[in-house]
C-alpha cells in the first residue's frame, strides 16, 4: 500500500469514528443514563444491581460488523 492509500484509509477510519461517536452521543441523549433497550436484563436488589445488556450487545455487534464491512470494502479498492 502506498502512502496515498494509507492516508485515505486513515481519513476513512477517522470519518467512521466521527459518525459512530456522534451516534453514541445522540443515543445517549435519547436513552438517558440508566436506561436500557427492551430485552436487556436488569436485576435490582438493595445494594446490588446486575445488568446484562444482551440486546445492546447484539445491536452493537451488528453496527460494528457493518462498519468493518464498509471499511474493508474501501480498503480493497
Amino acid at each position: 500500500m502506498d502512502l496515498g492509500g494509507l492516508g485515505r484509509a486513515i481519513v476513512l477510519v477517522a470519518l467512521v469514528l466521527l459518525v459512530v461517536g456522534g451516534l453514541f452521543m445522540l443515543f445517549g441523549r435519547l436513552a438517558g443514563p440508566g436506561r436500557f433497550l427492551p430485552g436487556d436484563i436488569v436485576i435490582r436488589r438493595p445494594g446490588f444491581t446486575f445488568v446484562f445488556p444482551i440486546v445492546t450487545s447484539i445491536l452493537l455487534s451488528l453496527v460494528l460488523t457493518l462498519v468493518f464491512l464498509v471499511v474493508s470494502y474501501f480498503m480493497r479498492r
